[in-house]
């Protein structure tokens, strides 16, 4: 059964509801740390849009289209179209059950207290559409989006998907995801990520791992004038790629068929047919540790082989006393 519904009907239908749009309840996600486009925890999900809004009662489920937008906290989603998936709230344990004849009181067929079934909860969104999530410090794109609020993930499709940061920015072509309880970012397809200082890091498959943020409550309240749930620009830690690694700075390139990458050390180890190029001089390898601030390599061979490298003298170094070149 599908219900198109003005917003100030459909408002009607849930406590405490704007004109505007509708206000769910979202799963909170206990001892979740404030993370960047982070939706798994805080207070009200709000949800609006310019068009109509839609109530599917079989499958439980509301969608807004024309300019649709949900908002949590610091985190903002707009899309062309949102769907809220919703589930009745589990029984609160420590609650009095509520008296026999209550005309609220669930009748078994989860019809309960409004047209919503009773009390509902959000516990995934799915946007579509010119997918733009973001937060006063980071942004994702895409074209399309789901967000699993029982798992803290965000999956992105779709073409030209890139996430920026104040630090870093990284694309992919084939899927984004952001899983909020590990930190972790993932790029699929020819993903990179790409620093303010020039470096740059691609490969088939992208995992990079965020700092946890260790600001306590007085320092998020100062960050973000609120609560302590504030939300923060995540600072990458390290990053682990396979598949076609490429590594470069202005000055050298390495590649390697796997690899690791620490942020703050510059440091990165390859494995695999490694490559490292600085200039017009080039070393092979089974694997290297690779200073990208300094250029210094550490090339190691496979068992019985041997390092390879090709070297460019200097014309300099070869000219005899006294002789110049222009």
């Amino acid at each position: 059964m599908r219900r198109l519904i003005p917003a100030l009907t459909l408002s009607s239908l849930l406590i405490g509801l704007p004109v505007a749009g509708v206000t769910l309840v979202g799963l909170s996600s206990s001892g979740a740390l404030a993370q960047a486009i982070d939706m798994s925890h805080g207070e009200q999900v709000h949800i609006s849009s310019a068009g109509p809004q839609t109530y599917d009662h079989d499958a439980q489920t509301v969608t807004f289209v024309d300019q649709a937008r949900a908002v949590r906290g610091d985190v903002t989603i707009d899309a062309d179209q949102l769907i809220g998936f919703l589930r009745k709230k589990a029984p609160d344990p420590n609650a009095p059950p509520p008296p026999q004849g209550d005309s609220k009181a669930d009748n078994g067929k989860g019809d309960g207290d409004g047209a919503m079934g009773g009390s509902m909860e959000l516990y995934r969104m799915e946007a579509i559409g010119h997918v733009h999530i973001y937060t006063s410090t980071d942004q994702a794109w895409g074209d399309k989006a789901l967000y699993d609020i029982d798992q803290a993930v965000l999956v992105m499709t779709g073409k030209a998907l890139k996430l920026t940061t104040p630090q870093d920015v990284m694309t992919a072509r084939d899927v984004m995801e952001y899983h909020a309880n590990t930190r972790m970012s993932v790029g699929r397809g020819d993903a990179t990520v790409t620093t303010n200082d020039g470096k740059r890091i691609k490969a088939d498959v992208l995992v990079a791992f965020s700092k946890p943020d260790n600001a306590g409550p007085a320092q998020a309240k100062t960050a973000s004038g609120s609560d302590g749930s504030a939300q923060r620009s995540s600072k990458l830690d390290r990053a682990y790629a396979w598949g076609h690694v490429m590594l470069r700075t202005p000055n050298e390139t390495a590649t390697g068929d796997r690899g690791v990458y620490v942020f703050d050390t510059q440091m990165a180890r390859l494995i695999g047919h490694v490559h490292v190029t600085s200039g017009q001089n080039q070393n092979n390898g089974a694997s290297a540790i690779v200073n990208m601030k300094t250029g210094v390599a550490i090339m190691n061979p496979a068992p019985g082989q041997r390092v390879e490298g090709m070297v460019i003298p200097n014309e300099a170094s070869s000219s005899k006393p006294g002789e110049t070149h222009p």
